[in-house]
């Protein structure tokens, strides 16, 4: 299980960019596909991007597609997502999380991934 540590969360405004950070001091994260999901008060965790290992693919939400990125820098062992156009639907925890085995592909579901660090609180308000 990789340890993961999320970043950059915080309290913006409708419209507004915050950038999420997800590093891990344990182990090296080039091998892994990496997710973020997030979770709001009494709802289900929710996938938001993934990230193949090797970057040449990514997906994401069809609820934040065109606003959110995602991108790794393995040099700096750190997987990012930048969050633009903020809405106050994106208020939640966020997570990252790798992949249980290295080389996958993306998936969406929570399962195919390592338990995640404790999350980044991100609210928008209107």
């Amino acid at each position: 299980q990789v340890q993961l540590e999320e970043s950059g969360g915080g309290l913006a405004q409708t419209g507004g960019s915050l950038r999420l950070s997800c590093a891990s001091s344990e182990r090296s994260l080039s091998r892994y596909t990496m997710g973020w999901f997030r979770q709001a008060p009494e709802k289900d965790r929710e996938f938001v991007a993934g990230l193949n290992w090797d970057s040449r693919r990514a997906e994401y939400a069809e609820s934040v597609l065109g606003r959110f990125t995602i991108s790794r820098d393995n040099a700096r062992n750190t997987v990012y997502l930048q969050m633009n156009s903020l809405k106050p639907e994106d208020s939640a925890v966020y997570y990252c999380a790798a992949q249980r085995f290295p080389y996958g592909v993306v998936t969406r579901r929570s399962i195919d991934y390592d338990p995640s660090g404790r999350g980044t609180q991100v609210t928008v308000s209107s």
